[in-house]
């Protein structure tokens, strides 16, 4: 086995100025804002915490972020009304969904209020903002209700065995599966909607458990995702051996599950779906779906549609960024409306991100290049 080496990184650095995109007049937004490639911005990520109470080895290795490791003070966060303004711009660019990462975002104090705020905005079209979370659910069985009463659309939650022993060695935290599940469950009774469970595959670590998950989830409402273990950052040591593409993963579930395929929700979906299939080998909604998400092995940059807002104000455009753009230098330094959404224009619009399809082509190590990516828990999944 190779050795593993955990590089000690800024992960907060660099940052890039947008106050060139504020001096020239740009047009008011049209609610269509499309990048240097023609794709349309529609989701917003929004991550409120750098904290996390896991330390699941593929995001926040415990080697990195130990007991000495500097998390951003609180003055540095994002307060929950400039959150809520920079959405509110973010929404008359087109913007249609809103998800609320960290970090473990139900670290965050009082992130209800921030529910409310956000659940009062409008799209462009005058609805709601699709308003989901996605979360490690360590937390939700007591917070659940609180965010179904404060306007939460959806939750997410990540959740890599059943197994015990498995999960509690992945969370690195001896964290029980049962409180995960009890989570579940608890966002399931207070109405919470199209619950997902996120399912990080790791070949040699949880792969025997696809299965297991598959039998627990199906014919429960929930959808199951699996998630190509992917190279985010620069410090969980990823190595391609290690992901199971996930043509394996629906090979392994059709050898006892039957499956058909699904059609895409929405553009820029990230997920492929499959529905359970019945006795008569088509779909039965009563049995639900499951997702896979390939972005090591089938990338799906061409229709990326997303932009990422880490907890301190800087905008990613990519999950394998390694710059962002300082929105909260503006925000706190006078900026008008007008301005903030003409450098939305401006950053957006010369967008040509698409490591996924270029994976093969760089360098293993892209400390090499000078450009380490920015770490997942530092801008959400």
């Amino acid at each position: 086995m190779a050795e593993r080496v955990i590089p000690i990184v800024d992960h907060r650095a660099p940052v890039l100025s947008p106050s060139r995109f504020t001096q020239a007049p740009s047009p008011a937004p049209s609610g269509t804002l499309l990048d240097a490639r023609g794709r349309p911005l529609r989701d917003l990520r929004i991550s409120v915490t750098d904290r996390c109470n896991f330390r699941c080895s593929y995001c926040m290795p415990k080697e990195v972020f130990d007991k000495h490791y500097q998390y951003l003070p609180h003055g540095d966060l994002l307060s929950f009304e400039e959150i809520t303004r920079i959405s509110r711009l973010f929404l008359a660019h087109g913007v249609r969904k809103l998800r609320l990462t960290g970090g473990e975002p139900l670290l965050r104090k009082h992130l209800e209020r921030l529910v409310e705020q956000l659940a009062l905005l409008r799209t462009v079209d005058g609805r709601a903002p699709d308003l989901t979370l996605t979360t490690n659910g360590s937390l939700l069985a007591r917070k659940a209700r609180a965010l179904k009463d404060a306007g939460l659309s959806r939750v997410t939650v990540s959740l890599d065995s059943l197994q015990d022993e498995v999960f509690r060695r992945m969370n690195d935290m001896d964290f029980p599966v049962r409180a995960v599940l009890d989570g579940i469950e608890a966002a399931h009774a207070v109405g919470l909607e199209h619950i997902k469970v996120n399912m990080v595959v790791k070949r040699g670590t949880n792969d025997h458990e696809i299965l297991p998950m598959a039998r627990h989830f199906r014919g429960t409402g929930i959808t199951l995702r699996f998630i190509e273990y992917m190279d985010v950052g620069a410090t969980n040591g990823w190595r391609m051996d290690e992901v199971l593409p996930s043509a394996q993963v629906i090979e392994r579930l059709t050898a006892e599950l039957p499956l058909v395929p699904l059609a895409a929700t929405a553009p820029g979906e990230t997920a492929k779906r499959w529905g359970w299939a019945g006795a008569d080998g088509r779909h039965d909604p009563s049995l639900g779906e499951i997702g896979v998400i390939s972005s090591v092995t089938q990338a799906f940059c061409g229709d990326c549609n997303r932009a990422r807002l880490s907890m301190e104000g800087r905008l990613y455009l990519c999950l394998f960024a390694s710059q962002g753009w300082d929105l909260r230098g503006l925000l706190r330094g006078g900026a008008s409306d007008a301005e903030v959404e003409a450098a939305i224009t401006g950053i957006w619009g010369q967008r040509e991100d698409r490591y996924s399809e270029l994976r093969a082509s760089l360098p293993a190590d892209t400390a090499q290049t000078g450009k380490r990516r920015i770490e997942m828990s530092y801008i959400g999944g």
